[in-house]
């Protein structure tokens, strides 16, 4: 969708693992630059290292620990861009590594910040809430089910004294929680619910929501006219945001066009890589 040639400037809006950045310079063929951003200083410079290595110096390429919210200050140096792309979920380094506390699969401090040297860990937010909202957090971040369930066992806990501390402490409270399901659908119930629970929580603790609509909103004007914008979204909050969106701002004659219809990966690509199983892309172009 990209149509990426030789000569043109684009954004990768989230580095990550330098996946998507790699693919995009290749299209380049040593021929006008790329600017690419991520808040995590951990894995960003160990990316810089990998893509240097690979020939990619900064003649052809440029990193900034950057949020995307704030693309508007990039463009102010770098003029608009005739291409961006935005993948917005969190690395497999970042759910990998058990230090950053993504994955309730493995022990580790319960921390999910993208930053961690902003803000605060999600340990430390869950101890400031109230059970409320910590049911709404569920409720609109993760579209969880069972949110009033795992909000009174999560509070329950902790009006007792127990911290909450690492991954495991809330898995564990989250079975607790759904003790009372079938038992042949606990196993699968507990671990879906442990999946959406972590989900809300990362959103919140890093405000990605709110970070987000000011992404969309400032994408338009960092945009050649013509430019092309391609999205990847993880979960129904995030696609939501996105949609709407390009459809107001085509409405408003922002974009001359939009993808109507989402964009799943192929069953080929799933077999080959399961985390893309989630994937929804949508793409819009600049009036």
């Amino acid at each position: 969708f990209l149509k990426i040639r030789p000569g043109q400037t684009g954004l990768d809006a989230t580095l990550g693992y330098g996946g998507h950045t790699q693919k995009m310079l290749e299209c380049l063929k040593g021929e006008g630059h790329l600017f690419a951003l991520d808040v995590d200083p951990i894995e960003l410079a160990k990316t810089r290292e990998r893509l240097g290595k690979c020939g990619y110096g900064p003649e052809i390429l440029t990193i900034r620990q950057m949020n995307f919210a704030d693309i508007d200050q990039l463009a102010a140096e770098t003029g608009p861009f005739d291409f961006a792309l935005a993948d917005l979920g969190v690395s497999s380094m970042q759910i990998d590594n058990p230090e950053r506390g993504f994955s309730y699969k493995q022990e580790g401090p319960l921390d999910l910040r993208l930053n961690p040297e902003k803000g605060i860990p999600a340990s430390e937010r869950l101890r400031e809430i109230t059970r409320e909202e910590l049911e709404g957090m569920l409720l609109e971040n993760a579209d969880e089910p069972y949110a009033a369930q795992i909000s009174r066992a999560v509070f329950s806990e902790i009006r007792k004294g127990r911290e909450i501390a690492t991954t495991t402490q809330l898995r564990e409270m989250i079975g607790n929680a759904l003790s009372f399901l079938p038992e042949n659908e606990r196993k699968e119930g507990i671990k879906k619910s442990c999946q959406r629970t972590f989900q809300a929580l990362r959103i919140d603790v890093n405000s990605e929501f709110e970070v987000l609509e000011e992404f969309l909103e400032k994408l338009p004007d960092v945009l050649k006219s013509g430019g092309r914008v391609a999205i990847l979204t993880f979960h129904s909050g995030e696609d939501r945001l996105v949609k709407k969106s390009f459809q107001r701002l085509c409405r408003a004659g922002v974009y001359q066009d939009f993808s109507r219809e989402v964009i799943r990966p192929s069953a080929e690509e799933c077999a080959m890589n399961s985390r893309a199983r989630s994937t929804k892309m949508r793409w819009a172009v600049k009036a």
